[in-house]
């Protein structure tokens, strides 16, 4: 597929920018999610999904997760003897008592501190521990997830959405296990133990202290029900940005070429306002949050000093307990903050969650319940299929393709050569009609079934980073290296790689040994030859080969893959003159079907293409 139609088909090159712009930035953050969703991005997930994988998090890890718990328990506890023994102080020296009694005081309070600090750092410790565990099984998951995908999905979710998926929002996945869950956790039990002590301390005071706390309660209610959908929007307007640049980069030649420039500029300043918008009402919802929950504060402080007062008068309560339920109200402002300032963190991270827990309702190739095709005969039938926001690029295409047969698909750009590919790879599924492999719909075999069966090898290609031996054994993780040197035999890559330092064992990459556009063409020809499938579709798979390379290496794979099916498709037409047949596309139809010989002696559309091939003119009427 050309990069052009790369863009097209995920609608970034608009005919009309300006009438986009006006559209996207009149629209709420809100819907911004709705709208990824309809232009194909991947799903995300609900709230209750979201709570169901946390809870399945920590029943993994449930013995780390209760040692946390129990641990921040204790500290807790410990740290409600400090203003308990300053009210006793208090009481002490009003009662006329020595220093003696204060220096017993004041020691149990420096111990009472000293077991706090060492029961939480322990707390954290087992905490970070537990909290890097389970992002290592978020990672696993959204990896196993993310290689389950069929390849339809992801094309049409786009690069960008996944890649912020698996980058940013994993990161901030990662910061809320490793360090907001703990102290979340750790704030919430102080939280609740200073509550339980004040109540404890003076019911009629804990209540006023309590009920002080309202404005908190009504500020967060209304934060917690705008925060999730804000929050997800931002990170829907955050993938739309990579989409973009990542879009415009991949196919930077073609908007290069076709002058489109301007409006590759206007779609990423669209983007950008978009994702600003979104970042400025998260930023809205914060600023009104948190004013309000620092003023109330002051509010339950206040209420039971003016409260304690009024009973010190009474005789109701002595000093000691007033200034003791004043110490535990002012220090509960500080885990209460702490746990606001840590539920805003966790609506965005929990926004991330539920985009990184979103590829669990994605569709999911499988081998399970894959039927298996009764031979290697692929039939094309009354096949028609359209992009996405495009119009129809196959129509009515019926076509055979007999096993162990070498069949050349040509013609001219933009017929639907790379189309038909996608189709009889089961890369994409037919929008009409059928594709069948040994009478089984192609998209219906499972990826470990499909790869064994048909594989597509295209001029894009990917070097991983590793050894040689690594990138091969992708292909076939059990291959010795005996098969992986035949392997670069069969496709002309064995005396490059020789020459390299170490051999097989050589790094590839970044940090290790660069490859050029045709050696990395060759490693990904010789994962075909190891993976053996039985039909090879080759699209333009040695376009970055020289010509004299290009036709080496076909001819290696041909001898190599013989009595295998192989469908090329062909832009240099050598290749179609080695077929058994040759296949000639045009407009989405396929127009002429034959050997090399019959098309030419037929003098259609693909002798006009030989000719041009070989520079000759077509013979002038009444010429012999």
């Amino acid at each position: 597929m050309t990069e052009r139609k790369r863009l097209k088909g995920r609608g970034e090159l608009r005919d009309k920018p300006q009438r986009t712009r006006t559209r996207q930035t009149t629209r709420s953050p809100e819907l911004v999610a709705a709208k990824s969703n309809a232009w194909g991005h991947l799903p995300i997930a609900e709230p209750r999904d979201v709570r169901r994988a946390a809870t399945r998090l920590i029943r993994a890890d449930s013995k780390a997760f209760t040692a946390t718990l129990a641990l921040n328990s204790l500290a807790a506890i410990v740290g409600l003897a400090g203003p308990w023994l300053v009210g006793r102080i208090i009481d002490e020296v009003r009662a006329g008592h020595g220093v003696t009694a204060v220096d017993k005081l004041a020691l149990a309070i420096l111990m009472a501190a000293a077991a706090q600090l060492l029961l939480a750092r322990w707390a954290r410790y087992v905490g970070h521990r537990f909290g890097e565990r389970t992002l290592a099984r978020v990672r696993e998951e959204f990896v196993d997830r993310t290689l389950a995908l069929p390849a339809n999905v992801v094309e049409r979710a786009g690069a960008g959405d996944l890649t912020a998926r698996g980058t940013a929002d994993v990161a901030l996945v990662g910061t809320t296990l490793r360090d907001i869950g703990p102290e979340l956790l750790i704030n919430s039990v102080q939280a609740l133990f200073l509550l339980v002590a004040l109540v404890t301390l003076d019911p009629l005071l804990g209540l006023c202290g309590v009920l002080g706390f309202g404005g908190i309660w009504w500020a967060l209610r209304w934060y917690l029900r705008r925060a999730r959908d804000g929050y997800l929007a931002e990170g829907a307007a955050t993938s739309e940005v990579a989409e973009i640049l990542a879009a415009t980069a991949t196919g930077a030649r073609t908007v290069e070429a076709l002058r489109l420039e301007q409006r590759r500029v206007a779609a990423s300043r669209d983007a950008l306002e978009t994702s600003r918008r979104t970042r400025f009402h998260t930023l809205f919802l914060r600023t009104v949050f948190f004013p309000a929950v620092e003023v109330s504060y002051v509010v339950p402080v206040a209420t039971v000093l003016l409260l304690g007062g009024v009973l010190l008068e009474q005789g109701a309560l002595s000093l000691g307990s007033v200034v003791a339920a004043a110490l535990y109200l002012q220090r509960l402002s500080e885990p209460l903050d702490e746990i606001l300032m840590r539920v805003e963190q966790l609506q965005s991270s929990g926004a991330s969650f539920a985009r990184v827990e979103g590829l669990a309702r994605a569709p999911q190739a499988t081998d399970t319940g894959s039927p298996t095709p009764a031979d290697d005969r692929i039939d094309v039938t009354g096949v028609r299929y359209a992009y996405d926001r495009g119009g129809e690029v196959l129509s009515d295409v019926d076509l055979t393709v007999r096993p162990g047969e070498r069949l050349a698909v040509v013609g001219p750009s933009g017929a639907g050569k790379t189309t038909l590919s996608r189709l009889l790879a089961g890369v994409d599924a037919p929008t009409a009609g059928s594709v069948t492999v040994g009478g089984v719909p192609v998209v219906a075999l499972g990826p470990e079934q499909l790869r064994r069966q048909v594989v597509l090898v295209t001029q894009e290609h990917h070097v991983f980073l590793g050894t040689v031996r690594d990138n091969l054994r992708i292909a076939e993780p059990s291959a010795t290296d005996e098969e992986l040197w035949t392997a670069l035999t069969a496709v002309g890559a064995d005396a490059w790689v020789r020459r390299l330092p170490d051999g097989l064992d050589t790094a590839l990459g970044d940090g290790g040994c660069r490859t050029d556009g045709s050696q990395a063409q060759q490693l990904a020809l010789a994962r075909v030859v190891l993976a053996d499938p039985h039909t090879l579709i080759l699209d333009e798979a040695t376009a970055l080969l020289d010509p004299t390379t290009a036709r080496h290496t076909e001819r290696a794979l041909a001898a190599v893959l013989q009595g295998r099916t192989v469908i090329a498709i062909a832009h240099r037409l050598h290749t179609a003159h080695d077929a058994d047949r040759v296949a000639v596309m045009e407009n989405g139809r396929l127009t002429e079907l034959g050997t090399h010989d019959d098309l030419v002696a037929a003098d259609g559309a693909y002798a006009a293409l030989w000719r041009s091939w070989h520079g000759e003119r077509p013979a002038s009427p009444g010429t012999a």
